[in-house]
């Protein structure tokens, strides 16, 4: 007899059936006892007669195997519950370092990433990446619709994509390498090659400093690029049928893990609102009397300018435009003599997103790498394919991390990633 799935359970009402799975809870009657067995699918109520099996010294957590009747019950969850004929314990557990089978884990932030494999086989810890995945695989299925093409950039680069700061080194046999801040001159190059529209999912790194509930040193970057765009809006225009489409996908696939972790899920409007960087610094000012503002909204501002915009538009998502060229990197299109073609996308409060339109003049580019103090003949790779014809071009990139923090609520970035990567953190 085969194994089958907690979730299939229901299908076999009245036959014999074999699951296999964790043991996640332990109840003693006397004489019969209930066992909840956990599998990827789900978790089943097992009824056991403890005359016939022992029972005794069993340890939650332990891998099961059980054997026995699908029966009816309607009181129990999903309607079905199994009344064992035979137990085998296929790998004992020790004791737990966490108590990981109640609703919630009410447990210190570094506790739970210290026990990380553990705390995951709690439902609702293990819901957050069911429903992150469903993120990225919404993300690679909409862009696939749309004539994108994925692709898969080295992480392993020679120059930083950012002007050399924040980079994390790698000794390369006998040069100097570093981690991949972003696939950004990839993605270009990739657009210039004839592909014209790509994306990625994949790692970036940053030696940042921070130490927040906001950042990581390593986290999963969902990159798009395409070319023979308009201006930026055009780009603001996917990403918006992109989420809406991503949290459409959501909602059909994780049903179940969104109501158990009681997501607010977001409508994403039409045509998300807008606002230049110039007039949301002045809305902060006059509304909220922060003055403290160079060039860019630190968290209080995000948080502030999400609110206003969330109480005048009743939307969880902004985008602000036309951000200072010091602030952007030096493949970014300038707008006049102080901006610059591109966003950031707020949501909840929190920039999720950086994108807008790059130059693709081989001298315009050229000129702005100089103004940025950098030097041309260090990026020759990247600069050689726009003296060989590049089209007007632009992309984004979506934190994955964030996105799902934010959409369900998270306090701390580092609970939406599986293996969190900080300035004090590289175990497990």
């Amino acid at each position: 007899m085969k194994r089958i799935l907690i979730s299939e359970t229901k299908k076999f009402t009245g036959n014999e059936v074999i699951i296999k799975g964790w043991l996640h809870r332990i109840r003693s009657m006397g004489k019969i006892a209930f066992l909840l067995v956990r599998d990827r699918s789900g978790i089943i109520q097992c009824v056991v007669d403890t005359r016939d099996i022992e029972i005794k010294g069993l340890k939650l957590e332990s891998v099961v195997e059980v054997r026995g009747t699908a029966i009816k019950n309607e009181s129990v969850k999903d309607g079905v519950e199994i009344q064992v004929h035979a137990l085998n314990v296929i790998s004992p557990a020790e004791d737990l370092p966490i108590e990981i089978n109640k609703e919630s884990l009410e447990l210190n932030l570094d506790v739970l990433l210290n026990n990380r494999v553990l705390s995951m086989r709690n439902p609702k810890i293990n819901a957050i990446f069911r429903i992150q995945a469903a993120l990225a695989q919404g993300f690679s299925q909409y862009l696939t619709q749309q004539g994108f093409t994925q692709i898969f950039t080295p992480k392993i680069v020679a120059e930083g994509t950012e002007g050399g700061t924040n980079l994390f080194t790698v000794d390369y046999f006998d040069k100097k390498a570093y981690l991949a801040q972003s696939p950004q001159f990839y993605k270009q190059m990739m657009v210039g090659a004839g592909y014209e529209r790509v994306f990625e999912t994949g790692h970036v790194y940053r030696a940042e400093s921070h130490d927040t509930k906001r950042h990581l040193n390593e986290y999963v970057s969902l990159d798009l690029e395409m070319g023979f765009i308009e201006d930026e809006y055009e780009i603001m225009e996917l990403e918006t049928e992109l989420l809406r489409f991503m949290i459409t996908n959501l909602t059909q696939i994780c049903r179940t893990e969104l109501e158990l972790l009681d997501a607010h899920i977001p409508v994403v409007p039409m045509e998300i609102p807008k606002l230049k960087l110039t007039e949301a610094i002045q809305i902060l000012k006059t509304q909220y009397g922060k003055n403290n503002i160079d060039g860019d909204l630190d968290p209080e501002g995000e948080a502030l300018i999400s609110g206003y915009v969330k109480e005048k538009y009743n939307s969880d998502f902004v985008f602000l435009t036309h951000y200072s060229q010091s602030k952007r990197p030096m493949y970014t299109m300038p707008a006049g003599e102080y901006e610059t073609h591109s966003f950031d996308l707020l949501f909840r409060g929190l920039e999720i997103t950086t994108g807008g339109q790059r130059i693709h003049q081989c001298e315009k580019l050229k000129s702005n790498m100089l103004k940025h103090g950098l030097n041309p003949n260090n990026f020759e790779g990247y600069m050689s394919v726009f003296r060989h014809g590049m089209p007007p071009h632009g992309g984004l990139a979506i934190g994955l991390e964030r996105i799902t923090a934010m959409l369900l609520g998270l306090e701390n970035v580092r609970e939406a990633s599986t293996f969190p990567r900080d300035r004090n953190r590289l175990a497990p």
